[in-house]
């Protein structure tokens, strides 16, 4: 009886973490999480054309929807399809005001390349395009990430950038200050879909985490990964370095859902969040990256 119990409360305790969503925040660059209710199959869920992320089980579903950092304010609409009927719900997507950040880059082609450079950044944008449109029905095993590597956070999410004085797409990850060498971890278990090295963002791992979640890793000195290679939570993936554009070592790291870039401290928990943006880097030692939306 007392392992039947036993048993009761594990099943109970994963179904529990199985739900832990990241934090809801409808803005640009957020996350907005929508009730869809209890039913008894899965609903599926689409917003600005593309496939979303839902999770629960048969008591209660939700829609994980990412909202890029150009998402107009207002009202906004999810499309959802529970069995054969396709119904709509609406949510708001309110403001929110991003830093503004210059850098100077002294490799000049690396903030206006040569023409020789566009056809391979095309064809690198076109990949990577690829992996951040990747969808697998697999849910994620989980919604709440550790940090890929360890240090403060020296550049946040959504900075509005200037290189060299001239006017740039905006952050579109967390940068984590960290010396040269120092290993980059899975925050969650996934699968590679990518690695490269490309013209920004030097060498290049892309995971897949299920239902449109994919993270990015920038810059880094080594690749320890292949693609289609399984990794799980903790696994390492690589090292820090400056490859591509940085003005020294740190991770670059991006979250994707759905095809848009949000913020990836919302799948941190709380504490890990702040303590972290607590000891913040300083922007002249810790490096600076951009991540080209491709």
């Amino acid at each position: 009886m007392k392992r039947i119990l036993l048993l009761a409360l594990l099943l109970h305790s994963a179904c529990a973490m199985a739900l832990d969503l990241p934090a809801a925040a409808p803005v640009p660059g957020g996350v907005a999480v929508i009730d869809l209710g209890s039913h008894a199959v899965a609903p599926r869920a689409w917003y600005a054309g593309k496939r979303v992320m839902v999770v629960g089980d048969a008591r209660q579903w939700q829609a994980v929807v990412g909202l890029n950092l150009d998402t107009p304010l207002g009202a906004r609409e999810l499309r959802v399809q529970i069995a054969a009927a396709t119904t709509t719900q609406r949510f708001a997507v309110r403001a929110k005001e991003y830093a503004t950040q210059r850098i100077t880059i002294k490799d000049q082609r690396k903030v206006q390349p040569l023409a020789q450079d566009l056809k391979r950044i095309r064809r690198e944008s076109a990949e990577m395009r690829a992996a951040f449109t990747h969808w697998r029905e697999d849910a994620p095993q989980s919604l709440q990430f550790s940090l890929p590597a360890d240090g403060p956070f020296s550049s946040p999410f959504g900075l509005r950038r200037f290189f060299n004085d001239l006017p740039r797409r905006p952050h579109s990850g967390l940068d984590i200050a960290a010396p040269a060498g120092t290993p980059v971890r899975a925050p969650a278990a996934g699968r590679v879909v990518a690695v490269g090295d490309y013209f920004f963002n030097g060498n290049t791992v892309m995971l897949d985490h299920g239902q449109g979640l994919i993270t990015l890793y920038c810059h880094l000195q080594r690749i320890d990964v292949k693609k289609d290679q399984w990794l799980e939570h903790g696994e390492t993936l690589g090292s820090v370095g400056s490859t591509g554009r940085a003005t020294g070592p740190h991770l670059h790291w991006s979250v994707s859902l759905n095809n848009a870039r949000i913020d990836p401290a919302l799948f941190l928990t709380a504490d890990l969040a702040s303590r972290n943006e607590n000891k913040r880097g300083s922007d002249d030692t810790q490096g600076q990256s951009e991540e080209p939306s491709p």
